[in-house]
């Protein structure tokens, strides 16, 4: 009798109370003719109705039944077999559809109020909330994306998210978690946005912010885009390669990132050093990377998962002149008699936290993570359309017609991922393409496909009504010189070159790389320096210009190009991350 009488009035979330109305409610059926799969997730709900709710977190979920099934079987109640076949059998669930706005987003500010005042609060003490969501952009956001998505299911992409914020306040305007977050077949319950996925070359800004912040390089650096090979200790051979297998030679910094180069990225990380990059991502907001020593020099390309939250935050950084303000859904928590708990101002003059912890934090505490001269530099790199047409074209839809928008574009090789992520003074959009079940899209998924026409539409709705500043003009602590169009060197009094104008940090300036005419020997066949001893035998000497960067030393940047169907062979260089040794090594 007390079973039955617990059986009957156990809450089940919201207004479900029993074991009947919640096997009507979750399964659309009567708890007579539930299975055994199904009557595990009922049995593990009511320890926490709300944390553990398939519409809310259906992995939770799913978890929770896996631990019920698993005590059965302890308790000699099922067999592992029985156990087993319950734990991977596939849940199909009641539609739960209503006229909930911004889904994802509510349940995303739910699980940062109950973390904060308990489930009991939350539901049974009348809280009055006040989010950050712009609702009319919200849902012409989600509209468009969701009709590119069901355009692009012919080439196997079947879902998409994004994210719209305000950078200098941490606003979250928009959070769409999926396509449809009522369409059980992709798992639109799940938020993408706080979901761990590859984020290909969107990751490469940081890298290369790293680079210049620590002097190691500026934007007009010269690396060498050629075949290369490095060595690591306990790893694999790693060689890099371009997206499109081709190399380009000598390469400035500007023009390997808005281009979007692989082989350059990698060079600046191995000069960066893993543990640096890692400690430097962590400082910009990802959260994810937490050992240096489970990645390799692929983390630039993408090798490592993020969270499309944490990457707008470091991306706010570059937006926000290098000041990292943590992303605020909420903007005042009160209870039913209107006390005030919690405020969030963005102007960052009156802030009131009443509760144990900070859950909304105040941009009168920002953090400086990078100079401003670093977050102008990476800002008008990407933004700038002549350092990316090589890669995109002139007119791709990267560019917003009487915008100055920074953007940038991730691909993952398998294609299970697909990023275009940019920003302005006061808006950022990022948007992720792909399948939630990990399948591979077909190559439309490219930069200039897949989520960068999602992009440009969200960015353009963004932006509406917002007058958005010029040009970037430079900040304090960053000076111009003119450079060497070709090389990105210093012009030499006795060799004169095509230059173009370039932005350095100031302390930088001094150090703008020079190139030289001097004697070298060059293989009279494919009439480069010899890359194998074979063409030592081959040989004879002559002046030409010659460039070095710290993997190659003496590139001739005027030889003629290597002869039809010659391929050059990668140079191999033992790496070693200095910035992980022991100091008396």
């Amino acid at each position: 009798e007390i079973l039955e009488m617990y059986l009957n009035h156990i809450p089940y979330g919201g207004t479900s109370y029993g074991i009947e109305a919640a096997s009507r409610k979750f399964f659309d059926k009567s708890a007579h003719d539930l299975t055994l799969e199904e009557s595990a997730l009922l049995v593990g709900l009511p320890q926490a109705p709300s944390r553990y709710s398939p519409f809310r977190s259906p992995d939770t979920a799913k978890n929770r039944q896996a631990q019920v099934l698993s005590r059965m079987v302890e308790e000699n109640h099922i067999t592992e077999e029985e156990a087993l076949r319950a734990k991977n059998t596939e849940l199909i669930y009641a539609s739960s559809e209503t006229d909930i706005k911004a889904p994802h987003f509510v349940m995303y500010v739910r699980e940062l109020l109950e973390e904060t005042y308990g489930v009991t609060t939350l539901e049974q003490g009348g809280l009055q909330v006040t989010t950050t969501l712009d609702l009319a952009l919200h849902e012409d956001a989600q509209a468009s994306l969701s009709a590119e998505i069901s355009s692009l299911e012919r080439f196997k992409v079947s879902n998409g998210a994004a994210l719209i914020t305000n950078p200098s306040t941490g606003e979250i305007l928009s959070m769409i978690g999926s396509r449809d977050y009522f369409d059980s077949e992709i798992d639109g319950k799940v938020n993408v946005t706080t979901r761990l996925r590859q984020p290909g070359s969107s990751i490469k800004p940081l890298n290369y912010a790293l680079g210049i912040e620590t002097g190691t390089i500026t934007p007009s650096t010269m690396l060498i885009d050629s075949p290369i090979c490095f060595t690591l200790i306990g790893q694999p051979t790693y060689c890099p390669k371009n997206y499109d297998n081709s190399f380009r030679g000598p390469t400035q910094i500007r023009f390997a990132l808005g281009n979007s180069y692989n082989i350059p990225a990698v060079k600046v990380l191995a000069l960066n050093g893993l543990e640096n990059f890692v400690n430097f991502a962590t400082k910009m907001g990802i959260t994810t990377w937490d050992n240096p020593d489970n990645y390799g020099l692929s983390l630039t390309l993408g090798g490592g998962e993020v969270m499309m939250t944490d990457l707008a935050s470091a991306f706010a950084v570059f937006a926000n002149s290098g000041t990292k303000v943590a992303l605020q859904p909420i903007l005042k928590v009160e209870t039913s008699q209107g006390k005030i708990l919690e405020q969030y101002n963005p102007s960052g003059k009156s802030v009131y936290v009443e509760t144990s912890r900070d859950l909304l934090p105040s941009v009168d505490h920002p953090e400086k993570v990078l100079s401003p001269g670093t977050a102008f530099l990476i800002s008008h790199i990407l933004h700038d359309n002549n350092a990316r047409a090589d890669s995109f074209g002139t007119s791709s839809v990267l560019n917003v017609r009487g915008k100055t928008v920074s953007v940038k574009t991730g691909t993952t090789n398998n294609l299970r991922d697909n990023w275009t992520i940019g920003y302005t003074r006061d808006r950022l959009v990022s948007v992720w393409v792909g399948n939630n079940d990990n399948t591979p899209m077909s190559y439309v998924a490219s930069g200039i496909t897949g989520a960068s026409p999602i992009w440009q539409d969200l960015m353009k709705l963004a932006l509406v009504d917002i007058e958005t500043p010029g040009p970037y003009q430079p900040t304090e602590g960053v000076e111009g010189a003119t450079v060497c169009t070709h090389s990105g060197a210093v012009p030499a009094a006795d060799n004169p070159c095509e230059t173009r104008y370039e932005y350095f940090l100031t302390d930088s300036v001094s150090t703008i790389q020079t190139v030289e005419k001097r004697q070298i020997f060059v293989n009279r066949d494919t009439h480069h320096p010899p890359n194998s001893e074979e063409e030592f035998g081959n040989i004879e000497e002559q002046e030409h210009l010659v460039g070095t960067d710290p993997f190659v030393k003496d590139y001739c940047l005027d030889c003629d190009p290597y002869p039809e169907g010659y391929e050059e062979p990668p140079l191999t260089i033992p790496y070693i991350d200095l910035t992980n040794l022991d100091e008396d090594i």
